[in-house]
This record gives structure tokens, C-alpha cells and sequence, in this order.
């Protein structure tokens, strides 16, 4: 009975040791960031010559899982069976009467937002400055495998080859299921701004918003190093949209010191996309002043 006493007490101690490691690394992180974007705004100024910027997130922005308004499919389709789907179905679901427009259409807003495509190298070479981030999920297993590559203009190469698409499967096939996995959480197809913003968010990971008096930007940029390490970081700008496309943001409450900060993007195209600002609050404000001219809830400082 001793001995199962010492083993509670040892675990509860693990327990209360954890909690105390994960308060004191929240504490850190808020210290540091806390009223300062600096080292960010710096990075990225030169990107944006002639522009006056007026944010540099700190904190990477994603889209959540688990929002699911607006979602269509979800009313046509159990959410269980949606692995099993075969991709073809998807394109009578999504309401695609031509898959090979449509993927041209998907190209066409990501050409503008961040013309990398127009350079098929530099669309593969910004593909691999990112080798160290996981590919896109591959398709449903009972479907089989292509043994030779499907063959591709230079343009829908590059294309693939910035968001790591497989070689062995259409690329109408793999866009559609990324549009019907995260239906959740934009309105509109792939071949809109909210789902051209969805590609990127989808591909990379350590993605910042920056805002400047006539854009939004979407950063490839990695979080900020310790302190007492060298700032090595060399930010891209992956995605980008006119403000004056932006129709409202919609911002919710957080509710603790080191926060989620949900926000709903529309654009005037009709599309929406729900993305979360993981960060502080005193980031988060400096985000919300940077867009003060752009309608919207906002919550109360």
C-alpha cells in the first residue's frame, strides 16, 4: 500500500513539475514579446519598398480544424465516409463541371498573389528552402499509384512543385481533396482568394501576417530565435491581396494572457477563411491597429 502511495506521490509530483515548466516557458515567451515587433518589422521592410509597414507578426497565423460553417459537403456527405471518398466523386460534390479549368482557375490567383510561378525555378527553389516541412497529406490508400509521372507543363510543375503535390496523381485529384478536407473552414473553392490563401497556409508552416497601408501579406519567415542566439531568419512573401479586396475582418475575443485569437477574413470575391492568430495580446492589438481602416468586429482593448 506504501509502495502504491510512492508511486501517486512520484506522479503527482511529474504532474505539478510540468504544469510549473509550461507556466514558466509562457511567461518567458510573453516577456519577450511583449511590446516590441522590431526585430520582425526590420526583416521584412525591405520587402515592401514604397509601402509603409505598419505590422510584422511575431507568431505564425493558421487555419483551425474545427470551424465548420459554411460547410455544404458536410450536409451531403458523413463526415466518416470522407477518407474513403474517391477523388473523382469530389469534383460532383464541389460542383467542378470541368477539373482541367479548374485547376488552371486555382493557378490563376496564386500567379497574382505571389508570382512564383511565372518562374518555375524559383517556384522549385522556394519549394526547397522548405525541405524540412511535411508534404500535404497523401490521398485515400485504396487508390492506386501511377507508375510513371503524369506529364506536366513547366507552369503546373512549378505549381506542384511549391506545394510538394505528388508526381503520381493528378493534380485535379489532390486539389480536391484539400478543398473538400477544409471546407470547414473557407467558403468559396481553391479558386478564390480565401483558398489560395488556404494553399499556403496548407504547404508551409511558420507563416506571419504583415500588414502595409495597401496590402496583406502572407510571410515565410520561422519564429524568432532565443536570445541569445543569431537572428539567421530570411523572410519570403509566399501570398498577398490588395486591401482594397479585403471586405471585413471579423476578430473574436481571446481569453488568456498567451492566447488563440480566431478571425474571419472576407473577401470580395465572397470568399471567407477563418484563421487563428496563436500570440500575445499586445501582438495581437498591433495587428488590430494596423487594420483599423478595414470594416469589422473588433474586440474591446
Amino acid at each position: 500500500m506504501s509502495g502504491e502511495r510512492s508511486r501517486l506521490g512520484r506522479f503527482a509530483d511529474a504532474v505539478v513539475g510540468g504544469a510549473r515548466a509550461a507556466r514558466d516557458k509562457a511567461r518567458e515567451l510573453r516577456e519577450e514579446l511583449r511590446g516590441t515587433d522590431e526585430p520582425e518589422r526590420a526583416l521584412v521592410a525591405p520587402l515592401v519598398p514604397g509601402q509603409e509597414l505598419r505590422y510584422a507578426g511575431v507568431i505564425p497565423i493558421r487555419t483551425p480544424e474545427t470551424h465548420r460553417a459554411g460547410s455544404q459537403l458536410a450536409d451531403q456527405v458523413a463526415g466518416e465516409l470522407a477518407d474513403s471518398l474517391d477523388p473523382r466523386m469530389l469534383f460532383g460534390l464541389l460542383n467542378i463541371v470541368n477539373p482541367v479549368a479548374w485547376v488552371e482557375a486555382v493557378m490563376t490567383p496564386v500567379r497574382m498573389a505571389a508570382g512564383v510561378l511565372l518562374l518555375p525555378g524559383k517556384a522549385a527553389a522556394v519549394a526547397a528552402g522548405a525541405a524540412d516541412e511535411p508534404a500535404p497529406r497523401s490521398g485515400p490508400p485504396h487508390l492506386p499509384a501511377q507508375r510513371e509521372p503524369i506529364p506536366l507543363t513547366a507552369e503546373q510543375e512549378a505549381f506542384r512543385a511549391l506545394f510538394r503535390l505528388s508526381l503520381y496523381r493528378p493534380l485535379a485529384d489532390q486539389l480536391a481533396e484539400i478543398a473538400y478536407r477544409r471546407r470547414y473552414v473557407f467558403s468559396g473553392d481553391l479558386a478564390s482568394l480565401a483558398g489560395s490563401l488556404l494553399l499556403f497556409l496548407e504547404r508551409y508552416t511558420g507563416t506571419p501576417l504583415a500588414v502595409t497601408d495597401t496590402h496583406l501579406y502572407l510571410l515565410r519567415m520561422g519564429l524568432r530565435p532565443p536570445p541569445d542566439k543569431p537572428d539567421r531568419r530570411q523572410p519570403r512573401i509566399l501570398w498577398s491581396v490588395e486591401r482594397t479586396r479585403v471586405v471585413r475582418i471579423d476578430s473574436e475575443h481571446g481569453n488568456a494572457r498567451l492566447v488563440q485569437f480566431p478571425s474571419t477574413i472576407v473577401f470580395d470575391d465572397g470568399s471567407w477563411i477563418r484563421v487563428v492568430h496563436p500570440t500575445i495580446r499586445d501582438d495581437h492589438y498591433r495587428l488590430l491597429a494596423a487594420i483599423r481602416e478595414i470594416p469589422g468586429r473588433r474586440p474591446t482593448v
